[in-house]
């Protein structure tokens, strides 16, 4: 561990301090300007800041000042993403001392309204191989250059700041597949228990129906049960926006497994096509609307179309990807809801969402084909 060669009690007291201070209630920001303050107190240096990586390790996400008056900071403007210097120590994590900034081959300049800076100690912020960002140091008060134990010191609060910024991460980690678990968890409840319950009352008026002479109540409860096939629908919808966060397998993947999960409902194996490059082309934001589209298209044929074969296919031809739905069944004549309900509704108004449109037309040979055309990112 670098405090080990800290000779002075002192400042390694103020060192330990500030690493216990971690598992306080301090936000993070708070403590990694405490960790500034206390390496700028212990060094003697006039300013100090302390860069965040962002996730990729490429640039600064955050960065925090010690040492500038709030006025100073607001002259100064946009806060450095990591070029020059400072883009050395996040290509190269090492410790860093340099005389004169103003001499380095690196250098970038300053901003209009910033002060004059000289010597320069720079150290990454990290915990063994992980780095998270670098914490810097400049013009050290009555000297010409920071020291070897200025540096010695400086790297040990480098660590105590690399263990917060790392704590953070795990407990934002933390939460975030708490909240994961959440969403599956209400996921699967409204999965078991409402589609069920209302499934099973849609079955009870579909047998009082039968029952009933009076044609004016037989129609007032047909359009209950197509109101439940609707509702039903739409939860379906609401369940796989709750889980569609999972891009990690591209949109073949992702449209593959929602069609082998469908197939148990359809009683068959759909025929599936990929036309062009939809992985690369069709954005984030356009496949969870078009996977959702595709449920809702694909439900509504287990529902209603009574048919024995089924056809989906997703293409891209240059900035227009296009998905076809087609199946062998009834035909939009004995199919209410693609006639115009609900459902219907639902995909056209998704399609024009995404700047496309929706044709919905009778396949020669039977059965319905729904073409969706669509922007792909």
């Amino acid at each position: 561990m670098p405090f080990h060669s800290i000779e002075d009690p002192s400042k390694l007291r103020r060192i330990i301090d500030a690493m216990l201070l971690i598992g306080t209630d301090l936000d993070l920001p708070q403590l990694l300007r405490h960790i500034v303050e206390e390496a700028r107190a212990i060094t003697g240096a006039r300013y100090g800041a302390i860069g965040v990586l962002n996730s990729e390790g490429t640039a600064l996400a955050e960065f925090i000042t010690v040492g500038l008056e709030p006025e100073q900071e607001a002259e100064i403007g946009k806060r450095p993403k990591g070029l020059g210097v400072l883009g050395v120590l996040i290509t190269d994590p090492q410790v860093l001392r340099i005389n004169d900034l103003n001499e380095h081959p690196d250098r970038s300049g300053f901003p209009p309204n910033h002060p004059p800076m000289t010597c320069f100690l720079g150290v990454p912020v990290r915990v063994k191989d992980d780095v998270y960002g670098n914490l810097y140091l400049t013009d050290k008060v009555g000297w010409t250059e920071f020291t070897n134990d200025d540096a010695v010191l400086v790297d040990a609060l480098a660590l105590a700041a690399g263990m917060a910024v790392q704590n953070a991460r795990l407990v934002q980690e933390m939460n975030a597949n708490a909240v994961l678990h959440e969403r599956d968890r209400v996921a699967l409840d409204l999965h078991d228990r409402a589609i069920q319950r209302i499934f099973g009352a849609g079955l009870s008026l579909q047998s009082l129906a039968g029952a009933v002479r009076d044609e004016g109540l037989s129609d007032r409860l047909a359009a209950i049960i197509g109101e439940l096939d609707d509702t039903i629908g739409e939860i379906r919808s609401s369940i796989f926006n709750l889980t569609v966060a999972d891009r990690s397998g591209g949109v073949r993947a992702q449209v593959t497994a929602l069609l082998r999960e469908l197939e148990e409902p359809l009683g068959f194996d759909v025929r599936l096509v990929f036309e062009g490059p939809v992985d690369t082309a069709i954005s984030d934001a356009v496949a969870d609307q078009l996977l959702v589209i595709l449920r809702e298209a694909v439900t509504n044929i287990a529902r209603h179309a009574q048919a024995t074969e089924t056809t989906v296919l997703l293409g891209v031809d240059g900035g227009q990807c296009r998905l076809q739905v087609s199946d062998n069944g009834r035909g939009m004549g004995g199919t209410d809801t693609l006639g115009g309900g609900r459902g219907l509704h639902n995909m056209r108004r998704r399609a024009e969402e995404l700047h496309g449109h929706l044709e919905v037309t009778e396949n020669r040979a039977g059965g319905t084909l729904l073409d969706f055309v669509l922007l792909a990112s």
